[in-house]
């Protein structure tokens, strides 16, 4: 077999930018070049101007497959590869193959013909790589069924990004050069948004962006280049977890922000073994949220040596500067190293080229920035290591076997007439002290050592019975003795500590890893987190308090008898300044404050986030009040006055006394007074609910609503209007009689200032229906389309008849009060677009929906 074809792919960030354009034209380039190139799937979309590309390229004819009684036409793989071009053309990676055929999916079909050895020439959209799926979908509100794998992408040989501007978009789009023009306005109104647009080719530049970085990063390791290159600042700071990390993030977010948009990546090293360092969970958990606010990302990293992972993360993120913060050793400290700052400005030569050090320094194109605080010579701190590891009964019998071990030893040795020499004697003391050290910890195994070299000297180095060695080489082994047993003792007692801290910390890092998860669940947060605490400290009760003017309030409690008060708690940890975490049934020990204070800290949080929660909660009443209120004024003063007009005018009609009317005019005005004063108690009926929700009794009546039940109604009496509505459009959720009044005013204002026929469509996209009130008028300028909806509102040179201006307000004021929207659309050709939407009803998917065709026309 052959070399393996390569593959070129146009990524675009939706239909229309471009891709099949460029693919052609650079198929004609090639094909001018000499290379035999072939067409082997182009879709043209009824698009002329693609089709005119097509000439003068050789077409392979498509296979054809008939699925459920139609006939599809698919890319001939076999085809193709009989036919062996040097490139061939296939257009849309991601579409899906009609069932039946060898592969499911064309990017399979071009991995054939890629093994075939045919480089490949194809497009697709970045709302089709698999990755992104789920974030288009929360953008466009559309599924994108038809999908490709990354990888498929990631291994093209070239991926070149067809750019453009969402404007420019929506203007080809306007001009017809996408879609077919009775598609144009469902698609502008949809997906081809200006939001939607700009979103998917944000996605579509950082995913080429990425790749661009991994293809930057595999060139540097195939080269062996280990310097920096600066195409892309990147300021890494290093934190670790003092006081001074707040002033050291800062500082990184300042220089970052000169260098023009650096990116800012904070990294803090732990220890291998994952024991304590004198971390602050605390200080640590508040520098991460202080490095994301300022849209940075926060690292960490595993190392001993603090100074050399600082230095290989620098090296893996292709850093060009990095912040530390000056060293907090005291001076007669440095005897023992430099510090990690100064290590780092000496070593940081080691990235690239060259060395420097000291405030600022720079190496290999890597600045090193050591920056002064209020911390800087006043030390560390020590972590308290106090307290045995092992238990009471273990030390007991440690210390047994210290006063015991050595007396039977000695007496063993005496009373058997055994005398192995004076070296064996040592070493059988050793390896008890040994054993002590292993039962009792280290004050035992000491204590067992202190004994041992006395009986030994007394009872085994010559001259016997007497503390006087006479032979310096036995003074010299007992010496060997008494260092080596405490050396061993100090081991094994180092290791019990650490085994110790190790179980510690890991039970540490599954409570603060299950806290976290639980204080993500919303509402329920703070039960869920006063639960842990009780479970996680074994305390009877636990309770969240905050201060109030005259004493103390509780926010929420767990348990039995929990604490009223933090000085009937036996134990606490400060929240904020006005509240206190309580827990009551036993007093905590020193080493289990470092999780109580990570509680602490996340019930901080939490009651931020509920204060949060309720201000938001408070200003949407308000805000909700505001429209409802604004819609009610606005129904009062003006949907009221019409028929109240016409009832008025019709009875003073019927009263006057010197005119005559014939039993014809009398009806007449009769059904124009009853046809009035139905239509005034439906708007009383409908002004009634709404104050009734103002006031929060009652909420609209939001059932399912088929449009074309609702349109008849609000339509009654609007000349000129044309109604194109599917007849399988999925119902709304909405109150029908709001609707209803909210669809009359705004086909009403739209036939009095349109000046000319007003279209009403429906269309569903995806969770929403949109219901769309076209006019061909002479539309309204940007700058005062939401003007349009406040009250009293008459553009232009409208008579004072036409009016008051609150139509609009009462129809947006309606929709907010059912979860809809009402936004103004410039209409394709002039005229205004005023649309509606709503959520949808569900409908019931059949099991089998059959194939996906041409993904570009499925996205709008």
């Amino acid at each position: 077999m052959g070399a393996r074809g390569e593959l070129r792919v146009y990524l675009g960030a939706a239909p229309g930018v471009g891709k099949t354009f460029a693919m052609l034209g650079e198929g004609h380039r090639r094909a001018a070049r000499g290379t035999d190139v072939v067409v082997g799937f182009v879709e043209t979309h009824g698009r002329p101007r693609t089709a005119e590309l097509i000439e003068g390229l050789e077409v392979v004819p498509r296979r054809t497959a008939a699925y459920r009684g139609s006939t599809f036409t698919e890319l001939d793989v076999d085809a193709v590869i009989a036919r062996r071009p040097e490139v061939a053309l296939v257009d849309e990676l991601a579409h899906t193959n009609v069932p039946g055929g060898r592969n499911e999916k064309r990017w399979q079909d071009v991995e054939e013909i890629l093994d075939a050895g045919i480089d490949v020439i194809s497009t697709v959209n970045v709302q089709h790589l698999e990755s992104l799926n789920d974030v288009v979908e929360r953008i466009a509100g559309v599924p994108q069924r038809e999908t490709v794998p990354d990888e498929v992408v990631r291994r093209a040989g070239q991926v070149e990004l067809v750019d453009m501007t969402p404007e420019a978009l929506r203007r080809r789009m306007a001009h017809g050069n996408v879609y077919t023009p009775e598609k144009i306005d469902a698609a502008l109104a949809a997906y081809f948004r200006v939001g939607n647009l700009t979103a998917l080719r944000e996605l579509a530049l950082l995913w080429v962006a990425d790749r661009v970085d991994e293809g930057l990063a595999r060139y540097r390791e195939q080269h062996g280049i280990t310097e920096p290159w600066e195409a892309r600042e990147r300021v890494v700071v290093a934190l670790t977890g003092g006081p001074e990390g707040e002033t050291l993030v800062r500082r990184a977010a300042r220089i970052a922000a000169r260098a023009g948009r650096a990116e800012l990546l904070a990294v803090h090293v732990a220890r291998s073994d994952g024991l304590a360092d004198g971390t602050s969970p605390q200080a640590l958990a508040r520098q991460r949220t202080l490095v994301e606010s300022l849209g940075g990302g926060y690292h960490q990293v595993l190392g001993d040596d603090v100074a050399a992972a600082i230095l290989e993360f620098a090296r893996g993120v292709n850093a060009t500067q990095i912040v530390l913060g000056s060293s907090r050793r005291r001076g007669w400290q440095f005897v023992l190293g430099p510090g990690v700052g100064a290590t780092v400005a000496r070593e940081v030569g080691s990235i690239g080229a060259g060395g420097g050090s000291g405030h600022g320094a720079a190496a290999g194109g890597v600045d090193v920035h050591l920056v002064t605080h209020e911390r800087v010579g006043k030390g560390r701190g020590l972590v308290s290591v106090a307290g045995s590891p092992l238990s009471a009964r273990r030390r007991g019998y440690g210390w047994a076997l210290a006063l015991l071990g050595p007396a039977l030893a000695t007496f063993a040795l005496r009373a058997g007439g055994l005398h192995p020499g004076l070296n064996t004697d040592v070493l059988l003391f050793l390896a008890l002290t040994v054993v002590v050290a292993l039962v009792g910890g280290l004050w035992p195994a000491v204590a067992a050592a202190v004994l041992g070299f006395v009986l030994l000297n007394w009872f085994f180095t010559p001259p016997l019975h007497t503390l006087t060695i006479g032979e310096p080489e036995n003074a010299l082994a007992l010496a060997v003795f008494v260092a080596v047993a405490v050396a061993v003792s100090s081991v094994v007692d180092l290791a019990a500590r650490r085994t110790r801290q190790a179980a510690r910390g890991n039970a540490e890092a599954e409570i603060l890893s299950l806290l976290a998860t639980s204080v993500l669940r919303g509402e329920n947060a703070l039960p869920a987190l006063l639960s842990r605490v009780r479970e996680t400290f074994g305390v009877r009760a636990a309770a969240l308090l905050e201060r109030t003017g005259d004493g103390w309030r509780t926010v929420g409690s767990t348990g039995t008898d929990p604490a009223a008060d933090p000085d009937d708690a036996e134990a606490t940890a400060r929240v904020s300044d006005a509240s206190v975490l309580a827990l009551s049934g036993r007093v905590l020990p020193a080493a289990d404050r470092r999780v109580l204070s990570a509680f602490a800290s996340q019930a901080e949080a939490v009651l931020e986030w509920r204060r949060l929660a309720e201000d938001a909660a408070r200003a949407r009443r308000l805000a909700e009040g505001d429209k409802i209120r604004t819609a009610l004024l606005a129904a009062v003063s003006h949907d009221l006055r019409t028929p109240l007009a016409s009832i008025k005018a019709g009875v003073s009609s019927l009263r006057a006394t010197d005119v005559q009317w014939d039993p014809e005019d009398e009806a007449e005005l009769l059904a124009t007074i009853e046809e009035s004063a139905d239509r005034l108690d439906g708007l009383i009926g409908n002004l009634l609910d709404m104050s009734r929700l103002r006031t929060g009794v009652v909420t609209p009546l939001i059932g399912p609503v088929p449009v074309l039940e609702v349109l008849p109604r609000a339509l009654a009496g609007v000349p000129d209007v044309t109604v194109d509505v599917p007849d399988g459009l999925s119902p709304v959720w909405a109150d029908a009689g709001l609707l209803e009044r909210a669809l009359a005013n705004v086909v009403e204002n739209a036939a009095k200032h349109g000046g000319g026929p007003v279209l009403v469509t429906a269309s569903e996209h995806g969770s929403r229906v949109e219901i769309r009130v076209v006019d061909r008028g002479p539309g309204v300028p940007d700058n005062v389309k939401e003007r349009m909806f406040a009250p009293f509102q008459r553009l232009g040179d409208a008579p004072r008849g036409t009016g008051v201006g609150l139509g609009l307000a009462v129809a947006r004021g309606f929709a907010d009060a059912m979860g809809g929207t009402l936004t103004p659309e410039d209409t394709p050709g002039g005229g205004l677009t005023m649309v509606f939407a709503l959520p949808a009803v569900p409908p019931v998917v059949p099991p089998d929906a059959g194939p996906h065709r041409h993904e570009e026309e499925g996205e709008a």
